[in-house]
């Protein structure tokens, strides 16, 4: 009877005992499921910027990740096919061999959705996503003394006016008075009648004003670059694919995108006349930004002309203060109205003469700063080249010099760039990056916007003991 006894109790306390067993066993298996739950989604999540774009950070110093992964199609659902294959792999390795050939798994795991809400793309809220990566990049970069620099050249320029002054309508009120005066007339034969010419070497001078402005300060215009791109292609002519913006966490952590901040990074990663980027579609890439044309040539064109503007109004604020200058062209005036006996056309003339000649000199400084030299953004009587009789022959009088006072070429560039819209500015320098990223192996479809740096994904799994569970989690390069 005791062993009996005995037996009947050691099988009571064993169904007791292997209840707490199995109880502790499936605690473990729950909390195991739990636990790899979350290090496969970050094990996932991190693989999936692992796969950042390596050109666009060799070029460029920014971390995205391109959702058409070298293909043509762009879609947030290429990431979340390669997350869920991510996950899987690490819930259900692969695996061989005589340990685990006949082994049950014990959790039995299974990705079961995957969703990405929200993903921040390199476009989005007008190119902030970018520029907040732009500022964290150049957050060790000494740009006090740069970025002050540019603002008080900025502040000068604009202090004159000379991208408001209207020079040319000023000039042309002066030739409208001197055709309403109008010149006299003499009879050359018995009842022919012929106007006396005036001869104003002012003409002569204005008459270049309808070529092309780097033909006449480039010494070999032939050596301008020729590349000529399709607009249409690029981020800032096209419908562009939108995420859900700035991502909160990111925006949080990071330096604030600054526009001076973003300008000089453009400096740093951009290519300009004189200081071309090795490798690049467009050799003029700054002046691509300012201009937006699509060759090389309207762009360092249009950059000339603004160039010239801007010098013609200084250079004829300066002029009409240094009266040594203006009595020359005084006395040139005097001169020639009266061989052509027409005395009261002398004040207009003179004005004639003395902007031909700031026009002169104008083109002088811009051939000066595309040779490297330097011009002050406003000029003293030391600092003027060109003497009056050069405007009888402009193309002759210009010569490239290199020296100088004041600012260089890419100094201007930066005030251009200051004082240019905020979005064109962005979008254009998007479009450089596409140019040159699609001339690398395997991205001959690349697009800015396509690319993310920061994503929320929400992931569930089930496991074949019947468990579900979700999370969410936040994702990026910040």
């Amino acid at each position: 009877m005791r062993k009996g006894y005995i037996t009947v109790f050691l099988a009571l306390s064993l169904t007791v005992i292997l209840s707490l067993v199995f109880t502790l066993i499936e605690g473990a298996r729950i909390s195991a499921i739990r636990m790899k739950f979350e290090c496969a989604a970050d094990i996932g999540m991190n693989s999936v910027l692992a796969e950042y774009h390596r050109e666009l950070l060799k070029q460029y110093d920014l971390l995205f990740v391109d959702m058409s992964y070298g293909g043509r199609y762009a879609d947030i659902g290429n990431t979340e096919a390669h997350l869920k294959s991510y996950m899987q792999k690490n819930l259900r390795p692969e695996t061989e061999g005589f340990l685990y050939g006949n082994v049950k798994d014990f959790l039995a795991m299974d990705v079961g959705s995957v969703h990405i809400g929200r993903y921040s793309i390199a476009s989005d809220d007008r190119g902030a996503v970018l520029k907040r990566q732009v500022a964290d990049y150049m957050a060790d970069y000494p740009l006090g003394a740069v970025l002050n620099k540019v603002g008080l050249d900025a502040s000068e320029l604009e202090s004159y006016g000379l991208e408001t002054k209207n020079v040319q309508g000023e000039r042309q009120s002066y030739e409208a008075q001197i055709q309403e005066i109008g010149l006299p007339v003499q009879e050359v034969e018995e009842g022919v009648f012929e106007e006396v010419p005036l001869n104003n070497p002012a003409d002569l001078a204005n008459a270049t004003r309808s070529s092309g402005v780097l033909s006449l300060v480039l010494d070999d215009p032939s050596r301008v670059s020729a590349v000529k791109v399709s607009l249409g292609d690029y981020l800032s002519h096209r419908s562009r694919m939108e995420g859900t913006g700035m991502c909160r966490e990111a925006a949080e952590v990071s330096a604030q995108p600054d526009e001076l901040v973003f300008q000089a990074y453009l400096f740093d990663k951009c290519g300009y006349y004189g200081k071309e980027k090795e490798g690049s579609l467009l050799k003029y890439q700054i002046e691509y930004i300012l201009g937006g044309q699509d060759t090389d040539w309207k762009n360092l064109e249009y950059t000339a002309k603004r160039l010239l503007r801007w010098r013609e109004a200084s250079n004829m604020l300066y002029i009409l203060t240094d009266s040594v200058k203006t009595a020359e062209a005084e006395a040139m005036a005097l001169a020639l109205t009266a061989v052509c006996l027409c005395p009261e056309l002398a004040e207009p003339v003179k004005y004639t003469i003395l902007f031909a000649w700031a026009y002169v000199e104008s083109l002088q400084d811009v051939k000066s700063l595309l040779a490297g030299g330097r011009v002050p953004i406003y000029k003293t009587s030391a600092d003027w080249k060109t003497g009056i009789d050069s405007i009888r022959n402009v193309r002759g009088a210009l010569t490239e010099d290199g020296g100088g006072r004041g600012l260089n070429y890419e100094e201007y560039l930066r005030i251009m760039l200051f004082l240019q819209d905020q979005d064109a500015r962005t979008f254009r320098a998007m479009d450089i990056m596409e140019m040159d990223i699609r001339r690398t192996a395997g991205n001959a479809g690349f697009r800015m916007d396509a690319c993310f740096d920061t994503y929320e994904a929400d992931v569930s799994v089930q496991s074949d003991f019947g468990y579900f569970y979700e999370l969410s989690r936040c994702y990026g390069f910040y």
